[in-house]
C-alpha cells in the first residue's frame, strides 16, 4: 500500500488549503481513514477521521474549522483547511483510523505564516 499526500504550502494566518491523499489501491472504501500532522518536536496525532460509512470526527483543535470528505474516486480522501492557525503548521498524513497500519507516506507540509 502507498499513501500520497498533496496539497499543502505556505499560506498566511486565516487562509485555506485542501489536502489530497491517493492510495495505491481501493483500500479506502472499507477503512476508516485519518488526517494526522507532525509538527516539529512533537507527536504525531490525529485530526479528523471518516468511517466507511461517512461518518466523520475531528479533533477538538481543528473542529469548525476543517473538513474530511471522501472523494468521487474510491482510492481519494480530503481535508479542507480553513481559518488557519500558525499552529496548524506540520506535516500532515494519511492512513488507516484510528490505528495507522499503513505504511506512513512522505506527507505534504503546510507552513501558516503569522
Amino acid at each position: 500500500v502507498q499513501l500520497q499526500a498533496s496539497g499543502g504550502g505556505l499560506v498566511q494566518a486565516g487562509g485555506s488549503l485542501r489536502l489530497s491523499c491517493i492510495a495505491s489501491g481501493s483500500i479506502f472504501s472499507f477503512n476508516a481513514v485519518g488526517w494526522y500532522r507532525q509538527a516539529p518536536g512533537k507527536q504525531r496525532e490525529l485530526v479528523a477521521g471518516i468511517t466507511s460509512g461517512g461518518s466523520t470526527d475531528y479533533a477538538d483543535s481543528v473542529k469548525g474549522r476543517f473538513t474530511i470528505s471522501r472523494g468521487n474516486a474510491k482510492n481519494t480522501v480530503h481535508l479542507q483547511m480553513n481559518s488557519l492557525k500558525y499552529e496548524d503548521t506540520a506535516v500532515y498524513y494519511c492512513n488507516a483510523d484510528p490505528i495507522p497500519f499503513w505504511s506512513w507516506g512522505q506527507g505534504t507540509q503546510v507552513t501558516v505564516s503569522s
